[in-house]
């Protein structure tokens, strides 16, 4: 009877435990998130930062793991839209007015 109540309160205080998601499991599901919005793998990062460095990090917050201690931050690679553009073609505000 004692182990069975043993067993029982360690089960108890193991479930919050279990119920908080790692922060690889939570990063690995917002990335596969992201490629099914079709961004290519290469075309982002997301890192894991503390709460306290999250300004550091320079993007934008996606996700949270550990309790709330630590955040998991998205940013862009590569070459936005815009810079694919050539600087010598100017703006649509540049072109001529078409009827």
């Amino acid at each position: 009877m004692k182990l069975q109540r043993v067993l029982f309160t360690a089960a108890l205080f193991s479930l919050p435990l279990m119920a908080q998601a790692s922060c690889e499991s939570v990063k690995a599901d917002i990335s596969q998130k992201i490629v099914q919005n079709g961004v290519p793998e290469s075309g982002f990062t997301l890192d894991i930062v503390a709460n306290d460095q999250v300004d550091q990090a320079g993007g934008q917050v996606v996700g949270h793991c550990e309790n709330d201690s630590q955040k998991i931050v998205y940013k862009r690679t590569g070459r936005d839209d815009e810079a694919s553009v050539p600087a010598s073609a100017g703006s649509s505000q540049d072109a001529p007015a078409q009827q």
